[in-house]
């Protein structure tokens, strides 16, 4: 396993796996004892960043989540996992009643709903500090300084170490990061997006975004990140739930763009000439990148995951990624 470092200040700053695992279905689709076995296998790999959210998987059940976090909790207390693992979570957008969701009915990020969801995570988990914490969606709703302030007193009570962010708008960001600052507070440092080979039409709207996607990684947030080299990426859905490799799982609408076989096509190249598989490939231009990027990949089996962990060792040349980068 290769390691990368996720924060700035020597109190909660991390050294975190190149590979993250997502655990957005552990305990509701996941089986508990497949779930625990790619937990095992993971960790033997020197995996030790897991991602989960306090809302997964709610839409399996029409319930309010909380099931990831759950199983998370009863594997780490099975296995005497102590702080070792880096385990983040988020809040924001866990229904506030069973049959909802979070576009009609998200808990928000209100000071209240902030702090009593973040010690529902804890419970659940069975820790004491959340190693990672992030916003989850926007809540336009609330003064962005509210937020700000909530989330710095958890980290200032020793309740959360580093702070994330995810699917807002990057102007959001940097706001919410001012106001931090300008407090003395601790600001968002771990930013997680959808990034992956393929890009997305950032302009088509949906129920969530209706101005276009927040959730992916726009040229905007890649120039942002590039700028602020203390900021860490965390790409959700880097392998777009098999689309790469499956005939059962067609790519989104969003990507139904000239630019997409151009960049598929040189994928299908590189892939035959490493002998690797496309999703190896996808996730080792992630990894081996100029703008260092954790991509976060799940497993439902332990098969997948030894596909996945086959790639941090997958080496592309100057000219492969030179390509990939290129295709348009």
């Amino acid at each position: 396993m290769k390691y990368r470092t996720i924060g700035t200040e020597p109190g909660t700053r991390r050294e975190v796996s190149v590979l993250a695992l997502g655990a957005m279905l552990f305990g509701s689709r996941t089986d508990e004892r497949t779930s625990f076995a790619v937990l095992d296998r993971y960790v033997e790999a020197g995996g030790n960043f897991i991602d989960t959210s306090d809302n997964y998987a709610f839409w399996t059940d029409d319930s309010q989540g909380g099931h990831s976090e759950a199983l998370l909790g009863r594997w780490r207390r099975s296995r005497g996992i102590g702080d070792e693992i880096v385990i983040a979570t988020k809040l924001g957008a866990r229904p506030l009643a069973p049959g909802t969701g979070y576009v009609d009915n998200p808990e928000g990020l209100s000071a209240k709903t902030v702090r009593e969801a973040s010690e529902r995570s804890r419970e659940r988990l069975g820790v004491e500090r959340i190693d990672l914490l992030y916003a989850h969606i926007e809540d336009r709703t609330v003064d962005p300084r509210e937020t700000v302030e909530a989330f710095g007193e958890l980290v200032a009570e020793g309740g959360v170490g580093l702070l994330g962010v995810s699917n807002h708008a990057v102007w959001r960001v940097e706001r919410a990061r001012a106001l931090a600052a300008a407090a003395g507070l601790p600001g968002y440092e771990v930013l997680q997006y959808h990034h992956s080979l393929l890009r997305p039409r950032s302009d088509v709207p949906s129920d969530l975004f209706p101005e276009g996607s927040l959730g992916a990684a726009t040229g905007e947030l890649l120039s942002y990140l590039r700028a602020e080299p203390a900021l860490s990426l965390v790409a959700y859905s880097p392998l777009l739930t098999g689309a790469y490799v499956r005939d059962d799982k067609p790519l989104p609408p969003d990507y139904d763009h000239p630019g997409t076989p151009a960049r598929l096509a040189v994928l299908r190249e590189i892939a035959e000439e490493t002998g690797a598989g496309p999703n190896q490939v996808v996730l080792a231009w992630q990894i081996g990148g100029e703008l260092p990027v954790v991509p976060l990949a799940g497993a439902s089996s332990v098969a997948q995951l030894e596909e996945n962990l086959a790639a941090v060792d997958l080496e592309l040349t100057a000219d492969q990624r030179a390509r990939l980068d290129a295709a348009h």
